[in-house]
């Protein structure tokens, strides 16, 4: 009887941690998907336009401040747009939602698009997971201001401007 006892103890220990292994399975994935989206989120330049004063300051930002938005503007013949506050954006759109809007090429300048399309479902799906795990999600970038409209905060001109010609004396 004591020989049952001690197995059915031994299986009881055994099953516990099975289950607790199994709980702590997705809790894992998900903690190493939130890590991958940190490293995306880093090595990808999206601080450098979505993190206010990252470049100036460069990138010493602290990341509970990271991907906010910006109130700078980047102005060309699209209009003004404004690095929207990704933690507003993805506390409000599901990951299927954003990875379509990766691969659907429907962002304003200068918005790189192009690399977002070429990122995996996995590499996206942890951007998500990662900008969802900040928290607070702070106020709301400036509104878009179409073409011929003046922005009422500082922009940057997104224009290639063309050399001025001089003409060199010869000597």
């Amino acid at each position: 009887m004591r020989f049952a006892n001690a197995l059915a103890v031994a299986a009881g220990l055994l099953l516990t941690a099975a289950a607790s292994a199994a709980d702590r399975a997705p809790q894992d994935a998900k903690s190493k998907s939130i890590e991958r989206g940190r490293y995306l989120i880093a090595t990808a330049g999206c601080n450098d336009c979505h993190t206010a004063g990252y470049i100036p300051s460069a990138g010493k930002v602290p990341e509970k401040e990271w991907l906010k938005g910006d109130a700078v503007g980047f102005r060309g013949p699209w209009g003004t747009t404004y690095p929207a506050n990704l933690r507003r954006y993805f506390a409000n759109v599901p990951e299927s939602a954003f990875i379509a809007d990766a691969r659907s090429g429907r962002m304003r300048p200068p918005m790189p698009w192009f690399n977002l399309a070429a990122m995996t479902d996995a590499d996206l799906r942890a951007i998500h997971r990662y900008v969802r795990s900040l928290g607070e999600p702070g106020a709301p970038a400036p509104a878009y201001v179409p073409p011929g409209e003046e922005p009422r905060t500082p922009y940057i001109v997104f224009v290639p401007q063309a050399p001025k010609t001089t003409h060199a004396k010869a000597n």
